[in-house]
């Protein structure tokens, strides 16, 4: 008889006592997470099937438009989110502000803030490439029995909890993190069941990939171009090989398993990068470090930046340890580029 796979709920159960306010909170809170992840993912495949694909019409706060498909990912994370009595408030990319679980749903008197990317890389959807979600988990820092506040929202990626991805293509995974190495559990769609299918996952310390729009080359600053350059030289195990997706929990999910470094730096078109330090650059920091591997935003640890606003954008390096170290030191020559 074949060995038996483990079950997501099991795995939480049997790990719970590692949660650092565990109280069965955690869970709730995950179980949720993966009953959102599954409503996404049937819609994400039947996308081509119905009237879901394309533009809205609506803009969101990053003054970009939105999928249909985002639109319902961040719907049913935040019904779900809301209606559990875990969470006493929900941050979105696609919401102007954080929301606030209201005393009569029990939210002033919960202890958690969850802060997501409902559906990372939708741009990909209509052309059927791998998209996913991103989800942060803190515990607040405002008082038990008042309403959430933003500081409960701004803090620093190091004093996460808990983060992970869902990453919907050819299968479904949810990769998490509780700060005690990094997990991930596919989807077996006939059951609709979770099972643990990359145990302890690690990157590798060195890597041979390397991701990033290449098409903006002329809008890189210098210690991004001189990185690119020694990627592509003829020496030891170079050149590099280019794979860049442009969904960030595919390239970041893909150089995890085989090795590499995602990069989307400043630019002239985009001065303080594009990504969103709250929802997408802190989950992905804190997976990368818990499987040993590293982030920063090209000079400090993406975790020890003190955020200052809900939807700040922040350069992102993420990826094997030792090829972010080399491209911090091309970034090291030029400290002036710090100051984005």
């Amino acid at each position: 008889m074949g060995h038996r796979l483990k079950t997501l709920g099991e795995f939480i159960i049997e790990h719970q006592s590692q949660f650092k306010y565990s109280e069965g909170e955690l869970s709730r809170l995950l179980n949720s997470i993966k009953l959102a992840a599954k409503l996404v993912n049937h819609e994400v495949n039947k996308a081509g099937l119905v009237d879901i694909l394309g533009a809205s019409g609506d803009i969101n706060i990053q003054g970009e438009t939105q999928q249909k498909l985002d639109l319902y990912a961040n719907n049913v994370f935040m019904h779900i989110l809301k209606k559990r009595d875990i969470v006493c408030g929900v941050a979105s990319e696609e919401e102007d502000d954080f929301v606030v679980i209201s005393d009569k749903d029990g939210g002033h008197d919960n202890k958690y803030v969850v802060l997501t990317d409902p559906l990372d890389g939708s741009s990909n959807i209509d052309v059927n490439v791998s998209v996913g979600t991103i989800f942060s988990i803190y515990h607040r820092v405002s008082g038990i029995g008042s309403p959430v506040t933003k500081e409960d929202f701004l803090q620093k990626g190091r004093e996460q909890v808990a983060a992970g991805y869902v990453i919907y293509g050819t299968s479904t995974m949810l990769v998490y993190t509780t700060g005690h190495g990094v997990n991930g559990f596919t989807l077996n769609p006939a059951l609709g069941t979770w099972y643990l299918s990359h145990p302890k996952m690690k990157f590798p310390t060195g890597g041979k990939i390397y991701s990033i729009n290449e098409g903006n080359y002329i809008h890189f600053p210098q210690g991004v171009k001189d990185y690119l350059k020694y990627c592509q030289e003829e020496e030891g195990n170079r050149p590099y090989t280019s794979r860049y997706i442009g969904s960030l929990v595919s390239d970041f999910h893909r150089n995890m398993i085989k090795g590499g470094i995602y990069i989307y730096p400043t630019s002239t078109k985009a001065p303080k990068g594009k990504l969103r330090l709250l929802y997408e650059c802190n989950p992905i920091a804190y997976i990368a470090e818990q499987a040993g591997g590293k982030a920063i935003d090209g000079f400090q640890c993406i975790m020890d930046i003190e955020p200052t606003e809900l939807h700040q954008r922040v350069p992102f390096f993420v990826g094997s340890k030792e090829m972010v170290e080399k491209a911090e030191e091309y970034m090291n020559d030029y400290p002036d580029d710090a100051n984005y």
